[in-house]
């Protein structure tokens, strides 16, 4: 989703809400706690090495207006770039290193609530995202942990476009369900990790997520 398309569907949403007639829509809770679990697909140049994993996503988001809420939140998926290799320790022996992916995002999004109800909604937005890959050592026990001094990392910025949609699970409009799909663009650099090598390259990932967030 190029930041052109990003525009239009702001202004788009963002027209419509604003002229949809007043009615029990006007009630919304301000503030959205938001978990979500499902598919990160690498694309671009991640493409090569880097396989669909699934992830997790929890966010927060501020709705200061019927059709307007500010984002920001924490997404990781887990073995995206398929490492699996091994580090001896002198007393625990064979350690085992994986890799995750974390990605901040901080945005907004535009809200469309449907019907006189306001039960149904539909949204678009994006805004920036910090990119981070790492290896991580699987620690052998939760009591204390052991530092993983060969586990690589890279980092970068981009941006992020989302739509999707939620209904709610109560009259009161606290609980909801929805589905939202999420495409995210940007470069990373550092050490290499997987098949990625130690060059700047351009990363895009599509999440899509089934959600369950809580209004107050």
């Amino acid at each position: 989703m190029r930041n052109h398309h990003l525009a239009i569907l702001w202004l788009f949403l963002g027209v419509i809400g604003m002229g949809m007639p007043a009615s029990a829509q006007d009630f919304f809770g301000k503030y959205n706690v938001i978990v979500g679990a499902g598919a990160a697909v690498p694309q671009q140049d991640l493409k090569v090495g880097f396989t669909t994993a699934p992830n997790l996503n929890v966010g927060f988001g501020y709705r200061f207006a019927r059709n307007f809420q500010l984002d920001t939140g924490f997404e990781t998926a887990f073995g995206a770039a398929d490492i699996r290799t091994f580090v001896r320790d002198d007393q625990l022996g064979l350690l085992e290193i994986n890799d995750r992916q974390y990605f901040v995002p901080f945005g907004g999004r535009v809200i469309l609530p449907l019907g006189e109800t306001g039960r149904f909604e539909v949204f678009g937005g994006g805004g920036g995202n910090y990119m981070r890959y790492s290896e991580v050592l699987r620690q052998p026990s939760d009591y204390f942990r052991i530092p993983c001094t060969v586990c690589s990392s890279r980092s970068g910025w981009g941006y992020y476009g989302l739509v999707g949609f939620r209904g709610a699970l109560n009259r009161g409009r606290n609980f909801w369900v929805g589905m939202s799909s999420k495409v995210v663009r940007g470069t990373t650099n550092g050490q290499p990790l997987g098949d990625l090598p130690a060059t700047e390259t351009k990363d895009r990932w599509t999440f899509i997520q089934g959600e369950f967030s809580f209004a107050f």
